[in-house]
């Protein structure tokens, strides 16, 4: 299981997708799951985040998934129109 940090905003976007690809290599299973229960503090490029090492596990034939993924980050990607692409763990 791969672990989201409490705070994920625009500023540490692209250090926190480095380190969920490095752990998908590193990742034997076929299930990939995220556990965001620990970010308090985000905004849209958590969703960005989340979108893109989806797109990760899918390139090399993972099942992507989260858990604890707070209300307010849920509706958010409702808002968006991507909560179906988000699955729960």
């Amino acid at each position: 299981m791969l672990v989201l940090p409490s705070e994920l905003t625009h500023a540490q976007a692209q250090a926190c997708l480095q380190m969920l690809v490095q752990g998908l290599r590193t990742h034997s299973g076929a299930s990939v799951v995220v556990d965001a229960g620990a970010l308090q503090h985000f905004d849209s490029a958590a969703l960005a985040v989340l979108l893109e090492f989806r797109r990760e596990c899918l390139t090399v034939g993972k099942h992507f998934s989260i858990r604890g993924l707070s209300a307010r980050l849920a509706d958010l990607a409702a808002l968006y129109g991507i909560d179906e692409l988000l699955p729960a763990a």
